[in-house]
């Protein structure tokens, strides 16, 4: 049997240590978050954290390759829920599944909101699952569903409120979460509604912040 050549060896060596890398970062990313320590990531990993940064540069490169999928997850939520020709139902339907990603994994929802500015297909993607939210917000209002002083600008205020619950919850979180989505979504129907206090002040990056997570 001919022997390997030295360079697909190498070749071979070195994309099990990117998947390595990758399969580690997201395992502790949806533990602990984005605040996972690089070197932290390169130990559990098994490899030097010259090998690490070799790979990937800056956390942000990291953080992108590990929730690219979760993005797609995201937009893809949010246009099936467009989709749907009840309104409604499609609104409850992406509370209930971004809620739950959230849950599965802690690290999603910072790296939704954190600034990537080299990332221009997680911006993209990104811009895509806001502003289809934002639509789903005027459909379901428009069909007398949603209360009409629901702002797509509260959607950060229901995400702090999950991130609180499932930080709090510990192995209980997705029902935790499941059962928070179930009571915020009846408080938004249109038939339950009275007068609430103006919106908050709050945008996306908010939840960032309240997290201390860092992408850097």
């Amino acid at each position: 049997m001919p022997a390997v050549p030295e360079a697909a060896e190498l070749r071979a060596d070195a994309r099990h240590n990117r998947d390595r890398i990758v399969e580690v970062a997201r395992e502790l990313f949806a533990v602990r978050g984005l605040d996972v320590p690089m070197a932290a990531i390169a130990r559990h990993a098994g490899v030097g954290v010259a090998t690490l940064y070799r790979r990937f540069p800056t956390k942000e490169s990291l953080v992108t390759e590990v929730f690219a999928d979760q993005f797609g997850e995201c937009v893809s939520v949010v246009d099936d829920a467009l989709a749907d020709p009840d309104p409604w139902r499609g609104f409850c339907a992406a509370i209930e599944k971004i809620c739950t990603m959230q849950a599965v994994d802690r690290g999603f929802s910072t790296a939704f909101v954190a600034a990537f500015p080299d990332a221009v297909d997680i911006g993209h993607e990104r811009d895509r699952a806001i502003r289809g939210f934002a639509e789903l917000t005027r459909r379901a209002q428009a069909a007398g569903r949603l209360r009409a002083d629901f702002v797509p600008d509260d959607l950060p205020l229901l995400l702090m409120a999950n991130c609180g619950v499932i930080t709090a919850s510990g192995e209980a979180a997705p029902a935790a979460s499941r059962r928070l989505a179930a009571y915020l979504l009846s408080a938004f129907r249109a038939e339950q509604a009275g007068p609430l206090p103006p919106p908050a002040p709050l945008t996306l990056h908010d939840i960032l912040n309240s997290t201390g997570a860092a992408t850097r």
